[in-house]
């Protein structure tokens, strides 16, 4: 039967969440500051689960890159992913390659926007938060659902929607992977913490 594995992104191959980590390689330490200063209380209130993750998400990604040109973004999400390595973990980046190389299909399904984790994992297929376009740039709004949760799930269904011909291996590390842990035939959680 043919095996699927599904990694999370953020914390489960990194070890730091790579949203906050590509704003101040972008932005810069004071713009970080300033812009989460203003987004405060919204990130309180989502932390208290007063304020729904993807909204405050959103609104943060709008202040630091809503018309940015989508050449500029991409070159930084490159910049970013060669700049960064050091985020990834050894024992993921092994069980990746080690799937590869016994004919497993790899995907990594992120709530991250798969601009800058696309370029961590070229040759791995990346199902992320996809941003939305407009004549070249960005407008600030998702163009999908926050891949997080539930939404983890029905990306792997549009995916691979027969499920009773391979056999789902996912690792995870947070509340986000909950939902895709249990869809799995194995599961792995906070796995490649050393």
């Amino acid at each position: 039967m043919k095996k699927v594995y599904a990694f999370d992104f953020d914390g489960t191959l990194t070890t730091h969440d790579t949203l906050i980590a590509f704003i101040r390689f972008v932005c810069g330490d004071k713009a970080f500051c300033l812009g989460f200063l203003k987004y405060s209380l919204l990130l309180v209130l989502m932390k208290l689960h007063l304020y729904p993750n993807w909204k405050a998400k959103q609104k943060v990604f709008a202040h630091f890159f809503k018309g940015m040109s989508l050449e500029d973004f991409d070159a930084k999400c490159l910049q970013f992913a060669k700049a960064s390595t050091h985020l990834l973990r050894p024992e993921g980046i092994k069980t990746i390659k080690q799937a590869k190389e016994e004919g497993a299909e790899v995907v990594i399904v992120s709530a991250s926007i798969d601009n800058w984790v696309q370029p961590f994992f070229p040759d791995v297929k990346v199902l992320g938060t996809k941003i939305e376009v407009e004549k070249g740039y960005l407008t600030g709004f998702f163009l999908t659902k926050n891949c997080y949760g539930l939404e983890k799930v029905n990306r792997i269904l549009k995916a691979y929607p027969n499920r009773s011909e391979y056999q789902l291996i996912a690792y995870g590390d947070s509340n986000g992977d909950k939902e895709l842990l249990a869809f799995a035939d194995e599961a792995h959680f906070k796995p490649f913490r050393v």
